[in-house]
């Protein structure tokens, strides 16, 4: 056996942060990817005063022990690569100086600016000018709600870096902006292929914060000489991967065509298809859709849903009152528990914020007339089963907006170890579903600093590359089941009328 190249991942989670080794290697005359798990750690919002905060010092400092641990088990990384959640940013002052810690992607503060700012400016030219679902999070609404309540810290601000673009130049001391992560701002256009200044104006946001976007597999520049000396580590580039976690994951399906449906599963659920160019029509629009920049200059069409946050949540809630459980745990009380039985709109407003979430689930079902979960595992399957229908639905709506028809979906990331997720999905939507590998984002963004040191001349060389190295399961959909998921999907698509409805007539 060969190694060829050995590779460092920084794969940061809403919840947890990790590192990974990557070794690419040659076997018998065949390429394969091995990976292992170096340093774990968790990633917490903290609250202070009214505001939700990421702790970055710290992630950073975790970083650290990272790339120290890597050498330390014998490893000699050639390059590293980090990729995280989208969205959230730090700001430099003009000494290059992070300005407070970054806001949290679930602050509040953010509340009611989607409706003002399309009423003020027409919610199509929104979409047309920024191709994003229009979710209360992203960066344009974090940063009007900053400009709103007189932030000092954007008079202050020389530069604005999105979160991995903000560790790397902890890392380097080079300030840049990667591609796939500006796309997830609201405020790049994706049919120019450039930061919308004239809307940043309209708004008031300084667009002289903004870099121009460097593409997946550029090189950012070297460890610092001062973190050399720390750690005790030789000279390392950075590179720029997909440093959005969703892109990376994409990157790693292991699609054998080009066209094929996706799901990349964990914290939140991310279901599309890869185009060439974005889709920002009013049909897009209307069913909420979103086009990210993705490895390859390609484009993702994609629907966020609200995903294992739930579960992530109730499980939370729970051990706070002494009865913990651990997520196999969780699946296997589901898996017991009747099926079908009541289902929610995993999308509901009211499942985004942190908090009560058992009973957030109970209330719906409330609402809604139908019967109450009273149990751990029958709330669970309740979540499950809407998350397996809200699949069906949104890979329908993909299948409309693209005029494209898949026969099956991947399934990547670390949600698909909730087997029983992966089969009601296969159950949901009558079609096969092929699930791994599990490391999607650390592995896409492995493949990517392969692409960059030319190892993978392209992106289908690299997916191929993770179809030869990983176990692929398929599962089938259960014999007798689809009558019963037809009606079931029946009424989800029914709650979803409903809700519809009612938002329609709360506006006339």
């Amino acid at each position: 056996m060969n190694v060829i190249s050995t590779v460092l991942a920084f794969d940061l989670g809403a919840s947890s942060g990790r590192a990974l080794i990557g070794q690419l290697i040659e076997d018998q005359g065949t390429r394969k990817l091995r990976v292992e798990e170096i340093h774990r750690f968790p990633n917490q919002a903290i609250q202070v005063g009214k505001h939700l905060h990421w702790d970055t010092l710290r992630l950073f400092q975790e970083m650290k022990e990272g790339i120290r641990k890597a050498f330390q088990a014998g490893y000699r990384p050639e390059t590293l690569g980090i990729d995280t959640w989208g969205v959230d940013f730090g700001l430099l002052d003009a000494n290059g100086e992070m300005i407070g810690n970054p806001y949290h992607y679930r602050d509040p503060h953010t509340e009611g600016l989607i409706e003002e700012l399309n009423e003020r400016f027409g919610a199509e030219r929104l979409y047309e000018e920024g191709g994003l679902q229009f979710m209360p999070f992203n960066t344009i609404y974090q940063l009007t709600a900053m400009l709103k309540a007189n932030s000092p810290k954007l008079d202050m601000a020389k530069t604005l870096l999105l979160t991995p673009d903000l560790l790397a130049y902890f890392l380097t001391g080079v300030k840049v902006c990667e591609f796939t992560m500006a796309t997830t701002t609201q405020l790049y256009h994706p049919l120019k292929q450039e930061w919308n200044t004239e809307l940043m104006d309209a708004l008031g946001i300084p667009s002289h914060l903004f870099l121009d976007p460097i593409h997946p597999g550029t090189r950012v520049g070297t460890l610092t000489e001062d973190i050399q000396k720390e750690l005790d580590v030789p000279a390392m580039d950075v590179i720029a991967v997909g440093t959005h976690d969703t892109e990376s994951a994409i990157a790693a399906v292991p699609a054998k065509s080009d066209s094929f449906a996706y799901l990349v599963c964990g914290t939140w659920s991310l279901l599309g298809t890869e185009q060439q160019k974005p889709i920002v029509s009013r049909e897009a629009m209307e069913l909420s859709f979103s086009n990210e920049g993705g490895v390859g200059n390609r484009y993702q069409l994609l629907k966020n849903i609200m995903g294992l946050w739930i579960v992530q949540e109730c499980k939370r809630d729970w051990d706070a009152q002494g009865k913990v459980f651990s997520f196999a745990e969780l699946a296997k009380l589901a898996e017991s528990a009747a099926g079908l039985q009541s289902i929610i709109n995993p999308d509901d407003a009211r499942f985004f914020a942190p908090g009560d979430m058992p009973e957030k689930v109970q209330s719906f079902c409330r609402e809604t007339g139908q019967p109450v979960p009273e149990t751990e595992g029958a709330i669970i399957r309740v979540v499950l089963d809407s998350l397996a229908l809200c699949y069906r639905h949104e890979l329908t709506r993909t299948e409309q907006l693209t005029g494209q028809s898949y026969d099956g979906l991947h399934m990547v990331g670390g949600g698909i170890q909730n087997t029983l997720l992966c089969q009601l999905t296969a159950n949901a939507l009558q079609r096969p579903v092929w699930t791994g590998p599990i490391e999607g984002s650390a592995i896409g963004n492995m493949t990517v600093q392969w692409m960059a040191q030319g190892h993978c001349s392209s992106l289908e060389e690299a997916r191929q590359l993770v179809l030869d190295s990983f176990p692929i399961d398929t599962l089938h959909p259960e014999e007798g089941e689809q009558s019963s998921w037809d009606a079931a999907y029946e009424r989800f698509t029914g709650l979803l009328h409903a809700k519809s409805q009612v938002a329609c007539d709360a506006s006339s």
